[in-house]
This record gives C-alpha cells, sequence and structure tokens, in this order.
C-alpha cells in the first residue's frame, strides 16, 4: 500500500477517519480511459472499490444516477455503499476482475455473449423512455462523436483531411441511419471490457455513467464488433440474427433482419470512427499509447462494413490508402 500522491492520501483519509473503516490493503483495481481512477481496498468484512473521479474532470452524479435507473431494470451493477460528491469519492461493490475480455475464447463465447445479451434485453426493455432524465442521442452529439475521428486521427495522428463533400456524406448517411432506429436505454460502452463473471447474477455491468436515450443496434454492435477482441462474421451473424428475433418478439423493432442489419452496420461504422478517434486522444493528448493497438482491429471493421454498401464505396478507398500509415504508427 504506497499512496503516491494528495487525492490517494485524502481519498484513504475519507474510508478511514470519514467511514471508519479498516484498510488492511490499498492497490489500483483497473486503469480507465477517463480521469476516473479505481481502487481495490480490502477490509476484514471483504474487499471493496474505491472510485477517485476529480470534480473538476469527472462529474459523479450521472454515475449514481444511471446506476439506480439500471438497477431497477435488473441489470446487475455495483452498488453504492458510499459517496463523497465534494472530493469525487465513491465506495462500491468489488465485481472482481474476471472481464469478459479475459475469459473469452471459443469454448466460452456462445455461455458469456449469452448472458450478455440477456443483460443487455432487460436493459433495453425494462428501463422506461417516458420521463426518463438520461440525455437523448440525437443529431448534435452524433455529430460531435464522428468529429472525434476527423480531428484527432486523421487531423491529429495521421496528418491527412478528407476531401469535405465525401465526410459530408458519410457523416449524413451514418447520422440518418442512427436517428431512423427505435430507442432504447443505451450503456454506451457495453463490450468485453465493461462486463464481469460474476458466479452468480452475472455479467456485472460497470462503466455506465454515459449512458443516453439511443438507437437500439448501439450496444448490440458494441458487444459483437467489439473493438478489443473480434469473432468470425458468421458467429456474429448468428448472434445477430439470434438477438434480432428476441426484439421482434417483444415489439421493440417491426422491420425486418435486412433493415435490422443495416442499421446495426452503419451504427457500428459510426462508433468505430468515434473509437479510433479516441485511441488516437489518448495517445496523443493523455500519453496512452496503449490504445493505439487496438486501433488495426478498429480499421479492419470500417473496412469490412464499407465494402458491403455501394454508398461508402469512395469512403473505402480513402481509409484504405491511409490505413498502411495508420498500421505504421501503431507497431
Amino acid at each position: 500500500m504506497m499512496p503516491e500522491d494528495l487525492r490517494t492520501l485524502t481519498l484513504l483519509d475519507w474510508l478511514e477517519n470519514d467511514l471508519l473503516l479498516t484498510v488492511e490493503n490499498f492497490q489500483p483495481a483497473s486503469n480507465d480511459a477517463s480521469f476516473r481512477r479505481y481502487f481495490r481496498v480490502t477490509t476484514p468484512e471483504g474487499p471493496l472499490i474505491a472510485m477517485d473521479a476529480p470534480p473538476d474532470k469527472e462529474n459523479l452524479e450521472p454515475f449514481i444516477r444511471v446506476a439506480g435507473l439500471m438497477a431497477q431494470a435488473g441489470i446487475n451493477v455495483p452498488t453504492v455503499f458510499q459517496q463523497n460528491i465534494d472530493d469525487g469519492f465513491l465506495l462500491l461493490e468489488d465485481f472482481g476482475n474476471r472481464s469478459f475480455l479475459d475469459q473469452l475464447n471459443s469454448d466460452t463465447a456462445n455461455t458469456l455473449y449469452q448472458s450478455a445479451l440477456d443483460s443487455l434485453f432487460k436493459l433495453q426493455t425494462q428501463t422506461p423512455l417516458k420521463n426518463n432524465p438520461l440525455p437523448r442521442y440525437d443529431e448534435a452529439l452524433l455529430e460531435r462523436e464522428l468529429a472525434i475521428f476527423d480531428d484527432w486521427f486523421l487531423n491529429g495522428l495521421l496528418d491527412i483531411d478528407i476531401p469535405e463533400t465525401l465526410w459530408a456524406r458519410v457523416k449524413s448517411e451514418l447520422i440518418a441511419s442512427a436517428l431512423a432506429q427505435p430507442l432504447t436505454c443505451v450503456h454506451r460502452d457495453y463490450h468485453s471490457r465493461n462486463l464481469m463473471v460474476l458466479d452468480n447474477n452475472s455479467p456485472g455491468v460497470i462503466d455506465f455513467q454515459d449512458a443516453v436515450i439511443g438507437p437500439i443496434t448501439y450496444d448490440l454492435v458494441s458487444l459483437l464488433r467489439d473493438c478489443y477482441i473480434a469473432w468470425p462474421q458468421h458467429q456474429v451473424e448468428q448472434w445477430l440474427e439470434a438477438y434480432f428475433q428476441r426484439l421482434q418478439q417483444a415489439a421493440l423493432v417491426t422491420c425486418d433482419l435486412d433493415q435490422f442489419k443495416r442499421w446495426f452496420d452503419l451504427m457500428g461504422l459510426q462508433r468505430h470512427l468515434k473509437a479510433i478517434g479516441i485511441f488516437s486522444r489518448l495517445h496523443l493528448r493523455d500519453g496512452k499509447s496503449g490504445y493505439l493497438n487496438d486501433i488495426p482491429r478498429t480499421l479492419q471493421y470500417v473496412t469490412d462494413v464499407c465494402s458491403e454498401y455501394p454508398e461508402l464505396t469512395e469512403f473505402n478507398h480513402f481509409i484504405k490508402e491511409n490505413a498502411a500509415q495508420a498500421r505504421g504508427l501503431t507497431e
């Protein structure tokens, strides 16, 4: 237990002197792409997680609010035991350290993904939209997210420009597709690093504070076309079709499978462009260069989807022309 900075000392003081916990061990629990930090706190009563979210950079209130909404929907999210909004600290239930990403392989994939899809179905069917305080995934937010790809990947990492007319067409296509979809509660980072394998009521769902009301395919494509692990296309399509049938039976979608798959593909393209921009920003702005390793896999998703749709042919050529430069920077 080696506290190295003032915030860590302040957090420990809150745990020991305000909450009167006996802290036997205190260690970093995970890395995060944001300014949040997580620590595993060992006490005689068992392990807990302490979140450190500097108030000038992170807002704890969305985390607390969304945790409550998701718990009401039957999603297994960490219980918030204690909160210190002024200092930016939370004390949470510990879901352990077995993420889906660490446990996934060809033998476990079907079982783990079925549990993740079951949890997602609860989120989409048990979260009421009327009077829901979550923000909407509207056109302005979609525009801002796509700008991250242009600003941080194309301009920042590669130092290139995309033709304005081409980029405008791509953005228009992706935004129109997203806004045409039925609305549901969207976790917004529903992937293998944010799903924890538990002995009971698995998965444990974390990192949900950015949830919105938005397109019905968003979390599904986040899960099945994960930026951190890829599966064969035929397997993805099997999971996709089975989940589509569940949504149809629940009357959450009325379209046919072809339309749903197009929504899924274009929503994934929007998300993957944003993710590539975020990975570039984490490297350039925050010095977190490990995320560069995830760009080639994510770029492959982009070109695979573009190759399926004639209206994206020119964009596909542009991406492929610059993919070699991108891969060179990430190796």
